[in-house]
């Protein structure tokens, strides 16, 4: 059987304030394959984006350790980890995380020019039209609808066709209808792109559309 793409060996995650040390997370272990979805589930405060980040090694854990593609992600310096960010990971935020002086075509053309890609224009412009935002590449973020704005996002995530795609609430600021038709759009750009995808949500009929679900309590991971 071939490696895991992600691979979390006993993670635990602990902060000191003037009250003491609070254990965010604890010894939280599992492994997802290539193509995997997973729903990572539970209450406000339970540690559930705080794993996230620890994943991407956006944050770095207070002990064990997390495995990307193979890869030892804290035993690389800040700048290796954010190279190997750019080459493996896709994110979603439910901020939308959109840089408000570039139009939609250039949020979507960024990642694909820091990664040194030529054709960066064609790639992006395809993908926003895959999206439905054709009509929109010229538009700046400010002029965009919310479930617009997410759309944008999904393209400049999965431009660069990442190995894995981390999501944070993805349709935590739409309206129902309009988040339905952002994780329709996903699931399917997912699966096209046969990307593994974790994301972070309370939603658990969204939850139950993954493969798997994690569920977070209190910083376990119950059984």
């Amino acid at each position: 059987m071939s490696q895991p793409i992600i691979a979390v060996e006993r993670v635990s995650k602990q902060v000191s304030d003037s009250t003491g040390v609070l254990t965010i997370l604890h010894e939280i272990s599992f492994e997802l394959r290539a193509r995997e979805s997973a729903a990572i589930v539970g209450a406000s405060g339970s540690g559930k984006s705080t794993l996230l980040s620890l994943i991407a090694g956006l944050d770095v854990p207070s002990a064990g350790t997390v495995r990307l593609a193979g890869q030892d992600l804290f035993a690389l310096d800040e700048d290796d980890r954010a190279a190997m960010r750019a080459r493996t990971l896709g994110f979603v935020f439910q901020s939308f995380q959109l840089l408000g002086n570039l139009t939609a075509l250039e949020n979507v053309m960024l990642p694909l020019e820091l990664l040194g890609q030529r054709d960066a224009r064609a790639q992006a412009t395809d993908m926003l039209r895959r999206v439905g935002l054709g009509e929109r590449l010229q538009h700046y973020p400010k002029v965009l609808s919310g479930g617009e704005q997410q759309r944008v996002a999904l393209a400049r995530a999965f431009v660069v066709r990442p190995a894995v795609l981390l999501a944070d609430e993805p349709t935590g600021s739409l309206d129902f209808a309009t988040g339905e038709r952002v994780m329709a759009l996903m699931f399917e750009l997912n699966r096209e792109a046969g990307t593994t995808l974790v994301l972070v949500t309370h939603d658990r009929e969204i939850a139950a559309r993954c493969e798997r679900q994690l569920h977070i309590e209190a910083g376990r991971l119950l059984p």
